[in-house]
């Protein structure tokens, strides 16, 4: 399948400041397919080796006891039957189990710079924390992060973009070129896109996920799929964390979002999850889950924004789980709610916002939203070139009455209207209307500091 993150490796492998590149992410979305199956065997087919530190047993022991890359290239060659050059591309995979070798990185940065190396792990951050928090190991001294000396690309689940281009690329060109002129699609082609976006609200972007629902259309199938996906992420929590009562949180935590969002007020409340608990009691969950990647926090601002953006406390901001096939697993929604003609009825507006939350987190955005006096709300305020854009999501029409108490307190851009509605721009009320398959065209340009008001 085709991923963004491609054009991203060709970038890094073209670069003259190449340095050994780390790619993070959580389980399952795909990091050792982009990295082997897709860039290595595309662009060093008969030239890369791929290293598994799960399964290589001698190669992981060797690696843990020295983090010298003359050592290591030389032990890789001797176990391949292979010289290794400028020319190799050396993988390394699931290097959460063999920490030492992101500290050797740097040595094959400063030692060995003309040989491309791509590690890659999930939860890496996580195993590292409780390492170098361990008392009275000698070997924890030993390792150090090598700032400076590597490139770092975060891969999440797939977004609505990509899912289009693989499920039906002459729309996916369709939806391009009417973003890139900001115009309106025909409205046929309009409701064939939305069609698209409910099957993804409902799949997901998770690749095994994707790849059965594109290869067989069988939801049920694909349902089973998320569930086992769904299932290993709650198993997974038992892994890294600090304590057993952590990862009883942390499963917790990770099993109420949905409950979480769908009220009034979507703020984070402990005592939904656990009766007499406070949000302390949660900070080592929440930052397992957020450092896995798992999950993404968004901060309340203030009435009156500055920037660069800060959440107001600590204790006033939301979570959204990172794949929108799995918040929609949680919920417990009858999957033909996604593809009924009454659709728009069934599912309520926190579907739509999670949606658009992934989307900007694999931008690189960071979250915030605002609560102003009594009920006004914005879901997302985005910073970006020093401008300021705030995003309001509604499932159908909605109003606009937050935006006007925003701006009676906040000079801004232009406000962005995200729903199912065609695109539209209104010079004179400042909004930009566009429709879910849009979004993730919009977050990149909101990352790239590129968007601007549209020429009337």
């Amino acid at each position: 399948m085709k991923r963004n993150a491609t054009e991203k490796l060709v970038e890094w492998n073209a670069s003259k400041r190449r340095k050994p590149l780390i790619v993070w992410g959580a389980r399952q979305v795909g990091k050792t397919y982009l990295v082997r199956d897709i860039f290595a065997k595309t662009y060093y087919p008969s030239n890369y080796i791929y290293i598994d530190f799960k399964i290589e047993d001698s190669l992981r022991d060797f690696c843990s006891q020295t983090a010298n890359a003359s050592k290591i290239i030389e032990q890789i060659s001797l176990l391949n039957g292979k010289r290794i050059s400028k020319e190799t591309l050396l993988v390394f995979d699931e290097i959460q189990e063999c920490p030492n070798i992101i500290s050797a990185l740097k040595y094959f940065q400063q030692d060995f710079p003309d040989i491309p190396v791509i590690a890659t792990g999930s939860m890496v951050g996580i195993k590292i924390q409780r390492i170098l928090h361990k008392r009275g190991n000698s070997k924890v001294e030993e390792f150090l992060f090598p700032v400076g000396k590597i490139n770092q690309l975060t891969v999440y689940p797939m977004t609505f973009d990509e899912f289009l281009m693989n499920s039906n690329g002459m729309l996916y060109s369709k939806v391009l070129e009417a973003y890139e002129r900001k115009e309106p699609l025909d409205a046929n082609v309009h409701e064939l896109v939305l069609d698209e976006v409910y099957r993804y609200l409902l799949v997901g972007g998770m690749p095994e996920a994707v790849d059965s629902f594109l290869e067989s259309g069988d939801l049920l199938e694909t349902l089973s799929i998320l569930k086992d996906l769904y299932d290993n992420y709650l198993s997974d929590m038992e892994l890294y964390q600090t304590s057993q009562e952590s990862a009883r949180r942390s499963r917790a935590l990770f099993s109420n979002i949905y409950g979480e969002l769908n009220r009034e007020s979507k703020n984070f409340s402990p005592g939904l999850i656990e009766k007499g608990s406070k949000t302390r009691d949660f900070n080592s969950p929440i930052q397992w889950l957020t450092m896995a990647q798992i999950v993404h926090q968004s901060f309340q601002l203030k009435e009156h924004v500055t920037m660069p953006l800060i959440g107001d406390d600590d204790s006033n901001f939301r979570l959204y789980l990172g794949d929108i096939g799995m918040f929609s697993y949680q919920s417990g929604i009858n999957a033909a709610s996604f593809v009924s003609s009454q659709r728009e009825n069934t599912l309520s507006g926190i579907f739509f916002e999670n949606f658009v939350a992934n989307e900007l987190v694999a931008k690189d955005l960071k979250l915030f939203y605002w609560k102003g006096k009594a009920s006004s709300e914005l879901e997302f305020i985005i910073e970006s070139n020093n401008r300021l854009f705030p995003l309001d999501v509604k499932k159908g029409r909605g109003v606009l009455n937050s935006l006007e108490k925003f701006a009676a307190h906040n000079k801004f851009e232009f406000a962005i209207k995200v729903s199912k509605n065609n695109y539209g721009y209104s010079s004179e009320q400042k909004v930009m209307t566009i429709p879910f398959y849009f979004v993730p065209f919009l977050a990149n340009e909101l990352k790239t500091g590129s968007l601007v008001a549209p020429q009337q």
